[in-house]
Order: structure tokens, then sequence, then C-alpha cells
């Protein structure tokens, strides 16, 4: 007796799963049937038989009929494609804010700096430069003595061991920076995490005032970043020369460095400040040279092929080989 009961509620089960379930469409997004005493039916399709008209209700979920002599044909045919364009004009409209948002988002990110020079969207630090009447960009990296350099948006930072010594100098070798700026006011722009996670990093505003500039001293091929004192007590503190600049929010996660009055010629650095009166070691030189070379990895404009009929296109920025 007990498998017969089974048996049955299997059975019973099963001819449920097979039975098709009708789901009402959403009657506001459907056609109209309009009849000619001004009332309609929300149909998803019909057909004309004869004298007969059977549409599908979208309310109902089943076939249905009425008259042919009832239906309002001009009327629902008006209705129907006025109906179709005005959804196809709200999808075009939705299209193009979508579009348009994304193209602001883009160019937040990779904003422009000067005509044909856009700053790339993988973040970095960035000098704007002119050579010769052309401005272009030059990458600055990381530099704190034998280091594995790092670009882009990741940074690298290192602590003071107050065991090394009572007095240590930070420097940096060679007498001059790979990237010498030809403007005597030169602007970086910085986009950078403050570790390997960039949804942790500052925001725009905290970064205006996480970064400024140190004039370097050069001594027997080595610059000069500062000096660290250790006091018998263990406290830290550093000297460096600072230079008066502003650093502000420029575009997305961009800030714009730029100091208030032209640099004399010489060696610079941008440094990450760690707190008021603690800076980072690992910094990002460059020196300010008018008469100096091209920088060799200078990115540069690159102007569109000229035509008869123009041409619409932007400006590239490539890397310069």
């Amino acid at each position: 007796m007990r498998r017969l009961v089974v048996f049955a509620l299997a059975l019973a089960f099963g001819l449920l799963a097979l039975t098709p379930v009708l789901i009402a469409e959403n009657p506001n997004t459907a056609k109209r049937l309009i009849l000619k005493d001004g009332t309609y039916q929300p149909a998803t399709k019909w057909e004309v038989n004869g004298d007969r008209v059977r549409y599908y209700s979208s309310e109902r979920a089943e076939w249905e009929e009425v008259p042919n002599s009832l239906v309002d044909w001009p009327a629902t045919e008006k209705w129907n494609k006025e109906r179709e364009s005005a959804e196809i004009s709200a999808e075009t409209k939705k299209i193009s804010a979508e579009l348009e948002a994304d193209r602001k988002a883009e160019e937040a990110q990779t904003p422009t700096v000067a005509p044909g020079v856009r700053l790339p969207s993988n973040g970095g630090v960035f000098l704007l430069d002119k050579f010769e009447a052309r401005q272009e960009i030059a990458e600055l990296v990381q530099n704190g003595g034998q280091v594995n350099k790092q670009t882009g948006r990741n940074i690298l930072r290192a602590a003071v061991n107050p065991i090394a010594s009572a007095k240590q100098a930070i420097e940096l070798e060679g007498a001059h920076a790979r990237v010498q700026s030809h403007e005597l006011r030169p602007v970086i722009y910085v986009d950078v995490d403050s570790d390997n996670d960039p949804s942790t990093g500052p925001t725009p505003a905290d970064a205006a005032h996480r970064f400024r500039i140190v004039h370097l001293q050069v001594k027997n091929n080595v610059r000069v970043v500062g000096n660290v004192k250790i006091a018998l007590t263990g406290k830290v503190s550093q000297q460096q020369t600072f230079v008066d600049a502003v650093a502000a929010p420029f575009s997305g996660e961009w800030v714009k460095v730029q100091p208030t009055a032209d640099l004399p010629p010489g060696e610079y650095a941008l440094a990450e400040m760690l707190g008021e009166k603690e800076m980072n070691l690992y910094v990002w030189d460059f020196g300010v040279n008018p008469h100096a070379p091209e920088n060799p990895t200078a990115w540069k404009p690159t102007q569109p092929a000229q035509s008869k009929t123009g041409t619409d296109e932007s400006p590239v920025l490539n890397k310069r080989e």
C-alpha cells in the first residue's frame, strides 16, 4: 500500500512538471489592439481569420478573439508605430548616455595635458616638458639606490635603520637624473597607490598634501636627497631642502605638482611624505637644465597623416623609440 501511495505522488508531481505554465507579460510593454469604442486589448501578437481577429492577451496569457469589425486598424497601426519609435529613441538615448559616461570616465583617467598628449590609464609619475617648442611627457622612475625600480601606480618605501648609524645621508647614484626638464618651472603629474592594492590608495585631495619637491645637493658624483639624524633617545628626524610648490587634484586620481617659482638649474626629486616630518626614502628624481638634450624616453604626440579632405582623428601619443 505504501508503495502505491509513493508511486501516485511521484506520478502527480511528474504530470505537474510536464504541464506548461503560462506567465503573463507586462501589459505596459505589450502592443495594443485598439477597438473602435476607444478601448484596447494589450496583446503580443494577433492574426486575422476572416471576420475574426485572434490575439494573444498579455494580461491573461491566452489566446482570445474579437470580431474584425470592432478593431480600429488605423489607430492600432499608428499607436504601435509611435510606441516602437519612442522605444528606439529611448534606447538610443540610453546607449548615448552610457557611451558619454564611459568617455568621461576614460578622459578622467587619461587626461590631456598638452595638445595630443594624454597621460596613461595605468598611472605613474610624469613630467611635462617642452623641447624645441614641442610639448611631451617623460616618465619619472622611483630611485633609491640599488633597488628594483617599479613604475606605474605601485611605489617603493624604505624605513630608516636606527642601528646603522647616528647620521645617514640619503643619496642617489650619479650626478644627474635620467630625465631633465627644459622648463624652469616643470609640471609633474602623479597617480600612485599607497601599496599594491589600488582600492586602498588615497584620494586625490589627500594626495595633494602628500607630495613635495626636494632640491638635491650634488657631491662626488652622488646626489644627496637629505640627511637622517637619530638621537640617543631613538627619535629619527630628516633634513631636506624643500622647494615651495603647489599640489592639487587634477583629473580622476591624478594630482598636479608644480613649483610656485622658476627653479634654478640643478637636480631635484619628487618625494612622498609619510607624515609631517617624515619622507619616503625612494624618490622620483629629475633635473632642470634648459640646455640638456631631448629626453630619450620622452613620449611625444604624433600628428595624423595629412590628406586633401582632412581628418577628424585625434593625435595619438606614442612612446619614443
